[in-house]
């Protein structure tokens, strides 16, 4: 498989069929293999691009804390398209990755033909709310390291993927995961394209996000997965499938 060189960070990637681009973002902590049920059901109307984020997979695993940052991972994501010959492409993606598609956009509107964000949140404009959000965060990073892999959990989209070690996974913990402004919350009503907002109805944790992104974003398609949980795509792949490609055929008349 390809991989991209990002200033000495190797970036794992995969390209399946053919047609309008879709790039699709992991969660923390998983990998694009949690992506492959999408992968067989749109390669053949679309070209799906997955990757494996810095820290996560099988791509490197900086020592650096610096190689870590929401703007590096968004830098990493236009480049990605680049070697991929788009210019603009179908942005989505899962938790962290559905985050991560939303600072996208902030940050290159132009190369975004819409979103696709599922079971995630567009972070806090309270100051308070961030801060306790970036302690967990940093927790997480510190049961890491002190333990390893083993801090993991066994959570559907943990499992299906494989980390080489967990200190990749502290520094994005620390770099990727905490967030350091409220820019992204504060973008949601200048977003200009269609957008999907998708939760399951079991991930409580994001069910007032997603009521918030969809309030918010102007031109969106709000849809609750029954019965799904975080990882709404791996818990029921048939309805989570049927809600994205219901999506992806309105974007012809969008």
């Amino acid at each position: 498989m390809p991989k991209l060189d990002r200033d000495g960070v190797q970036i794992h990637y995969e390209v399946h069929g053919a047609g309008p681009a879709i790039l699709l973002s992991h969660g923390y902590s998983a990998t694009c293999r949690m992506w492959d049920g999408q992968i067989a059901a749109l390669k053949d109307d679309y070209k799906v691009i997955v990757w494996d984020m810095r820290g996560h997979g099988e791509s490197d695993y900086p020592r650096d804390p610096k190689a870590y940052s929401e703007a590096l991972t968004v830098a990493d994501m236009a480049a990605l398209l680049k070697a991929c010959g788009e210019k603009a492409a179908i942005i989505g993606g899962l938790s962290l990755g559905g985050y991560m598609s939303l600072a996208f956009n902030a940050t290159h509107p132009d190369m975004t033909r819409a979103l696709m964000l599922f079971d995630t949140g567009p972070g806090f404009k309270s100051d308070e709310a961030r801060a306790q959000w970036n302690a967990t965060a940093r927790k997480r990073a510190d049961d890491l390291e002190a333990r390893g892999l083993d801090a993991l959990g066994t959570s559907d989209e943990v499992r299906l993927g494989q980390h080489r070690s967990a200190d990749g996974l502290a520094g994005a913990a620390r770099g990727m995961l905490a967030q350091a402004d409220d820019r992204v919350i504060r973008s949601l009503e200048g977003i200009k394209v269609p957008t999907l907002v998708l939760v399951g109805s079991e991930d409580k944790n994001f069910l007032a996000a997603t009521d918030y992104m969809a309030k918010k974003i102007p031109r969106t398609m709000k849809a609750t997965i029954d019965g799904a949980g975080h990882a709404a795509n791996l818990h029921k792949p048939t309805a989570f499938n049927a809600a994205v490609t219901t999506f992806l055929g309105g974007l012809i008349t969008a």
